[in-house]
């Protein structure tokens, strides 16, 4: 391994240590070979730590694995190369470009159901786009699982339409830069990431270079360079392909993201029905669409995605790695996504959001004309948005709001209610028709400035996607609702001088793909389910195991073992475990002794005097943990994966 390997940013018990080999493996083994996991299983993602601290990052599949690891690049940013390949390497394809079209999608799957358009993709017809880089930034992150599970394509929930894959489909989200500093008029075929929005955004507004840290986690300045970044903490690089260096800056930036958007049928609508979503076909024209769109934060989920966008820096850096993700030393599982209200708190201070950037060049807003006036609409990057909904700061009288509200009620389409499955879903006409009245005070209300940051979500198009399916007439109608709703905003700017001076971005915060739902599929929870310890956040899977030390007497004949929880407590420590059931076992796995630890963990064990100690091992089992087996010179007897998976491939 080479000297320039970088491990995890900040370790904290992520991935699989030495301690968890026997459970590591185990669990692997399970997801990809039982029946199950053989049919909804793509890939098993984890960061494999060594004894002596090194690490590899490693993805296991069926038809191959792949190990690779993570070094400086000579100009900055990171390299990945590849240690070991078996059988066929299953995040060879890494084509951000694959699969541009509807018609492509289709063409790659297997039919679905008669009553929709259907796109079951299998594996492999998609590709992986920058899949070393977001599978590694992820383990950057103490709060990032032991091992992460990339079901098929097709393979997850009872909902038509799901996301959260590192795969192309799901990944991919529709990009479209509008108006000044923006070139205009223009379809670019670009690599692009949504960590790439914020700092083009910086750009293009002026921003200047600051001695930031760049996806490393380290300053310029630490590196050698001139200030370059525009954020304090900027994975991303600023997309030329779209910037019109030569035009006017822009007064005020709006972004618009429209949840779960599929980006080949939004460009599918725009090239198959030629009177269909005129506001956004508006913007368009006025700007620069990516043809392949860009591609999202792993998971590609709602609130790490939109807290990528919003920070320019990937989930593994920006601290909320999922919309639900345990947290070791607190023993405590936490849901962002399922709280809604109150989540800046979950963002890492090391980080810094747009709305900070924007007060930290323009200055903090008085609350009615002096500095930058930012608003954060049904949005869940929400941290130093002086308007942020989801933290319950509205700006604005709220009779007006109310008021405003009514005005645009009619427009909400009654199947919502008849038809969408999930209650929350059935709501998202009336909370987008909300949020459009917050986004018309703002720019209407004579008490204040208006708005030089906006971030606005419409989630009609998710709910639509999630219970139709991501190409279904259903779908079709909820974008329709929403370029309804953007009309609306645009005539509002209008009005009060602000369109043609405002920067558009219109973008998503995942991509969509079609779900084989008869499959009833939730891969990440297989382990869990045949009887394994562990706390399961799909895709995530942090194992609950034991952390073992083996003394041997000088004389051969007693030893002791200390058994502690592998995952340190709130104060750094291992806590010991009480209770738990030693058997020392010989060759021919034959009980020799049993022991049961005290409460500092500990217990004592005979060792017979015609056996020699290299031919005994220790069974350890606790409750509400993994069995470990050990030799007694500390070595994991655990399945070999190699052999387990590819024979004599291994």
């Amino acid at each position: 391994m080479s000297a320039a390997n970088v491990g995890p940013e900040r370790p904290g018990g992520q991935g699989l240590d030495p301690n968890q080999e026997e459970s590591g493996n185990r669990a692997i083994l399970q997801l990809l070979t039982t029946d199950e996991g053989a049919a909804w299983t793509d890939f098993v993602a984890t960061l494999r730590v060594a004894a002596d601290g090194t690490s590899a990052y490693e993805a296991w599949a069926r038809r191959g694995m792949v190990r690779w690891v993570r070094e400086y690049a000579p100009d900055g940013g990171y390299e990945y190369p590849v240690l070991e390949v078996l059988g066929q390497n299953p995040l060879a394809n890494q084509d951000p470009f694959a699969l541009p079209t509807y018609e492509a999608e289709l063409a790659a799957s297997e039919a679905g159901p008669n009553d929709r358009p259907g796109s079951f993709i299998p594996h492999d017809a998609v590709t992986y786009p920058y899949a070393y880089e977001r599978l590694s930034q992820l383990f950057d992150n103490p709060n990032a699982p032991d091992l992460v599970v990339n079901a098929e394509a097709f393979a997850f929930g009872l909902s038509p339409g799901q996301h959260g894959n590192l795969d192309v489909v799901q990944s991919r989200s529709p990009l479209i830069f509008s108006g000044p500093g923006a070139k205009h008029g223009r379809r670019v075929a670009a690599m692009a990431r949504q960590i790439d929005i914020a700092p083009t955004i910086a750009h293009i507004m002026g921003f200047p270079f600051i001695d930031g840290r760049d996806v490393t986690g380290r300053m310029c300045s630490e590196q050698g360079f001139e200030p370059g970044v525009y954020l304090k903490r900027q994975d991303g690089h600023v997309l030329t392909e779209v910037v019109d260096d030569a035009g006017e800056r822009p007064e005020r930036v709006y972004l618009l993201l429209l949840d779960g958007q599929s980006h080949t049928e939004l460009v599918h609508r725009l090239e198959s029905d030629e009177h269909s979503i005129p506001n956004l076909r508006r913007l368009i024209s006025r700007g620069t669409l990516l043809e392949h769109g860009s591609i999202t934060n792993f998971p590609s989920i709602t609130w790490p995605s939109h807290n990528a966008i919003g920070t320019g820096c990937w989930g593994g850096h920006h601290d909320i790695v999922n919309p639900s993700y345990y947290l070791r030393a607190e023993r405590e599982t936490v849901s962002p996504q399922g709280q809604q209200f109150d989540t800046a708190r979950f963002l890492s201070p090391e980080v810094e959001t747009l709305f900070e950037a924007f007060h930290r060049v323009y200055g903090e807003w008085d609350g009615a004309f002096a500095g930058a006036l930012t608003a954060s609409i049904i949005e869940p990057c929400t941290r130093g948005a002086d308007h942020a909904t989801l933290e319950r700061r509205i700006v604005g009288d709220k009779q007006a709001l109310i008021e405003l509200t009514h005005e645009t009620q009619h427009e909400i389409n009654p199947r919502w209610k008849d038809e969408l499955e999930d209650f929350g879903h059935r709501m998202m006409g009336e909370i987008d028709n909300r949020g459009l009245a917050q986004a018309r005070l703002l720019f209407t209300d004579p008490a204040h400035a208006k708005p030089k940051f906006i971030y606005h979500e419409f989630s009609q198009p998710d709910a639509a996607a999630h219970d139709y399916g991501p190409h279904h007439e259903g779908a079709r109608a909820a974008l329709d609702e929403t370029d309804t709703r953007i009309g609306h905003i645009l005539r509002t700017l209008e009005g009060v001088d602000c369109f043609e001076d405002t920067l558009f971005i219109i973008t998503t915060d995942h991509g969509m793909a079609d779900q084989d739902v008869s499959l009833e599929a939730n891969p990440a929870r297989i382990p869990e389910r045949n009887g394994m310890a562990a706390v399961t956040t799909e895709p995530f899977i942090y194992l609950r195991d034991v952390a073992i030390e083996i003394e041997v007497a000088h004389d051969g004949r007693t030893g002791r073992v200390t058994v502690v929880d592998n995952d340190a407590g709130t104060t750094g420590e291992w806590p010991p475990i009480a209770g738990a059931q030693v058997t020392v076992l010989d060759a021919k796995h034959h009980t020799v002794s049993t022991a049961h630890t005290d409460a500092g963990g500990t217990a004592g064990f005979v060792i017979p005097a015609d056996v020699r100690a290299r031919d005994l091992a220790l069974s350890v089992v606790a409750a509400g943990f993994n069995t470990r087996h050990v030799r007694l010179d500390g070595t994991n007897l655990a399945v070999d994966l190699r052999e387990a998976l590819y024979g004599n491939a291994g």
